[in-house]
């Protein structure tokens, strides 16, 4: 069975915002929404704006899912 999933290990050095997601497992319209700042209870995605294009560095992506790890609380 071949898989698509995309790991840490070949991300490129920036992601789109639709590869942010993808990675994430999430909508782009939810990855829109946390690079916004938009998620109650989620720090936001950090991003670098070039014009209208939103692009994610990879080590800043890795860096901000290890801290939404860390924060999280199970119940």
């Amino acid at each position: 069975m071949t898989t698509n999933a995309t790991t840490a290990d070949n991300l490129p050095t920036v992601l789109t915002l639709d590869e942010t997601a993808r990675f994430l497992r999430v909508s782009k319209a939810t990855a829109s929404n946390l690079a916004r700042g938009k998620v109650h209870g989620v720090k936001p995605l950090p991003v670098v704006r070039v014009g209208r294009r939103v692009i994610v560095r990879r080590d800043s992506l890795l860096e901000w899912l290890s801290r939404q790890d860390q924060g999280s609380v199970v119940r």
